[in-house]
């Protein structure tokens, strides 16, 4: 195709901490081969070549905003915005987060759909009457079921069909490929060789309810000496956590390792991964430990059902007894059963959660086909 047939999308991101770079590279590759050029913006971040590479677009601009200097009305991100969209034809926008949500639609003339990561976005008047406004031109994207139809829950009278369900996914054979054999990954992150593993990865904020995680060891503690649970990341309930694993009797098996860079290459070292979560909207660390092949226990309500269903355990938010049957559970699998589970996360990821699969519906969505439909 020549360059003079190509279209342009214009991706606006919040920022490139944390997941959001990977959320990036995941929307421009639903353009390769199709005859667009994607230009992807980041709203804050210092400009960094190794971010601009990951992005898997055509170009990669940085606005370097403060997060000061973006709230309130944000006039000069606005302005910003409207130079770059009134360079370049772009035929639409698609904007990640409500901040660049707001200001695409401010800024430009073009379709916006948004892409919504957490809950709540729609709960404000202000932002159900800021979206009523642009109704015509704004488009909406949840994460998961579960935060779509949270978002269809603020804006009821919006057709369902602008209101749609797009999943996070992984490149999974370029992540087991970054991902460290069993004993390479435990000995990276000084772990037991010899120990059965727990896993947990996230912040250490009340939203993971690592306590819950905690209780629940806890009570299966007695029945495996052997037991280790391993949390990694970092946060403000650090100290809180430590003192609540001394008071169950488990801090000598509990290791917390902190903010582990790129954890989920280490994610081999688990038997098992367990996300406590309240109401996770989606659940990246479950992708990257299914990748891992191991086994999943994880909170019955948010996205992580959508993943977890039928091919790993479920447990009822904050019940540390059930949790703890999970684990026992997941302990007893003997080496047929975690084949079979290990085959099951496999196809799981295939079906669902991979880029091709993920692609196949993006491109049949209706907000889509309306935008790309040849003149």
């Amino acid at each position: 195709m020549t360059r003079s047939a190509e279209r342009h999308v214009l991706q606006f991101c919040h920022g490139y901490d944390g997941p959001f770079l990977d959320c990036a590279r995941q929307y421009a590759s639903l353009f390769a081969y199709r005859g667009y050029r994607v230009t992807t913006v980041f709203l804050t971040g210092k400009a960094n070549p190794e971010v601009a590479a990951g992005c898997a677009s055509d170009e990669v601009l940085f606005m370097e905003f403060s997060s000061r200097a973006i709230r309130g009305l944000k006039l000069g991100a606005i302005g910003a915005l409207r130079k770059i969209a009134a360079s370049r034809d772009f035929q639409f926008c698609i904007a990640h987060r409500f901040k660049p949500i707001y200001i695409a639609l401010l800024a430009t003339s073009l379709p916006v759909i948004g892409v919504h990561h957490a809950f709540g976005d729609y709960q404000r008047r202000s932002r159900r009457l800021f979206a009523g406004i642009f109704r015509k031109r704004l488009s909406v994207l949840g994460v998961s079921n579960a935060v779509r139809d949270d978002i269809r829950s603020c804006l009821p009278n919006w057709a369902p069909e602008r209101i749609e369900t797009l999943y996070n996914r992984i490149d999974t054979f370029s992540l087991q490929r970054q991902q460290l054999p069993r004993f390479q990954a435990r000995e990276a992150l000084g772990l037991p060789a010899d120990a059965w593993i727990i896993g947990n990865v996230g912040r250490l904020h009340p939203d993971k309810d690592q306590a819950t995680l905690l209780r629940g060891f806890a009570l299966v503690g007695k029945d495996y000496k052997q037991g280790h649970l391993v949390i990694v990341g970092s946060g403000r309930l650090e100290q809180s956590l430590k003192a609540l694993a001394v008071e169950l009797g488990v801090a000598e098996r509990v290791s917390f390792l902190g903010q582990v860079p790129d954890a989920r290459r280490y994610f081999r070292a688990f038997d098992a991964f367990v996300l406590s979560s309240d109401h996770e909207p989606f659940g990246m660390v479950l992708l990257e430990a299914m990748a891992a092949g191991v086994p999943l226990l994880a909170t019955a309500c948010g996205g992580a059902p959508e993943i977890v269903e039928g091919v790993g355990l479920l447990f009822p938010l904050g019940d540390a007894e059930a949790l703890a049957r999970g684990l026992e559970q997941l302990t007893w699998m003997n080496i047929y059963e975690r084949a079979q589970c290990e085959t099951l996360m496999a196809e799981r990821l295939q079906a669902r959660f991979c880029d091709r699969a993920v692609g196949e519906v993006f491109w049949a969505l209706p907000m889509v086909t309306a935008l790309t439909a040849e003149a």
